[in-house]
């Protein structure tokens, strides 16, 4: 809902192992994405999903609340991607310029 990704919708991938809820679902990005957060796989650095802090009470939907959250604000504890960190903090309208180039090559429109 934040810019700079506001102008396109992004696809991804929520993946159960069939030991949930005792082990956490997979988050992937399926729509590239210029994020500190995200890699160029699509892999989501997520805490709440690894197995260091998994709890098997955690819902499915707290785990999509998360993600949203961690990209509408990029955490700078929770990145994959240095340099695009780096770029963040360092030249934030670099960034943001990037950032909406990418989206808008590579987003679907957003439903209305």
């Amino acid at each position: 809902n934040n810019p700079p990704y506001n102008t396109g919708a992004f696809r991804f991938e929520l993946t159960f192992s069939p030991n949930h809820p005792l082990e956490p679902p997979r988050v992937t990005l399926r729509t590239p994405i210029y994020h500190p957060g995200v890699d160029p796989e699509g892999r989501v650095c997520q805490p709440l999903t690894t197995h260091a802090h998994w709890d098997h009470t955690t819902r499915a939907i707290q785990v999509l609340q998360d993600l949203l959250l961690q990209l509408d604000s990029p955490d700078p504890r929770r990145v994959l991607r240095p340099d695009v960190a780096r770029e963040l903090q360092e030249r934030p309208e670099e960034f943001r310029r990037r950032a909406e180039e990418h989206t808008r090559l590579h987003a679907e429109p957003r439903p209305d």
